[in-house]
């Protein structure tokens, strides 16, 4: 970031591939799954750091940081959105899948991830974040706890909430 704030382009490019795949799929599934309005959100991010670098403190984190701006970001368009929960759109659970597979066990994971996803959509926003930051980031719960600005004890108890219902929504169409 120091060297992005001295001009350095090579570093911002540098900076931009390393999280633009993460930050691009944490948009896609806090947003309801929309491609379009995941990548104005990961455009937006961008130049805020291209405009403000100084916003980063040195010394900090820069994927926890990053990730907070991020959420951010989405909790403002929630604020700024009449209907809250969106119809889960364009869902491709091959690119998540390995090609190892035999074709029924790939069509049996993808079901799953399809329904998976489905469920995850209709979570809390809250819970949303929490399941995609602590098993698709792998964030730790002391990170989500800075990213959302949150006491550790709240996010291992809406983790556990989120995982509960979850768990309870899966099992009920027999998928578990």
């Amino acid at each position: 970031m120091t060297a992005i704030k001295n001009g350095n382009q090579s570093a911002f490019s540098e900076l931009y591939e390393r999280f633009n795949l993460r930050l691009y799929y944490y948009f896609f599934r806090m947003l309801g799954n929309d491609k379009e309005v995941a990548n104005d959100f990961l455009q937006d991010i961008f130049l805020k750091i291209i405009n403000k670098p100084e916003l980063f403190k040195p010394g900090n984190k820069f994927t926890s940081w990053i990730f907070t701006v991020a959420h951010n970001m989405c909790k403002n368009e929630y604020r700024n959105r009449e209907v809250r929960k969106i119809v889960c759109k364009d869902e491709n659970p091959e690119q998540f899948l390995s090609n190892e597979n035999s074709y029924e066990e790939t069509r049996n994971k993808e079901n799953l991830i399809s329904e998976l996803f489905a469920e995850i959509e209709n979570l809390e926003e809250d819970q949303k974040a929490i399941l995609l930051l602590k098993y698709k980031e792998n964030f730790s719960l002391k990170e989500i706890s800075e990213i959302l600005e949150l006491p550790v004890g709240t996010i291992k108890s809406r983790l556990y909430y989120a995982r509960t219902a979850l768990t309870k929504k899966m099992a009920d169409k027999e998928l578990l």
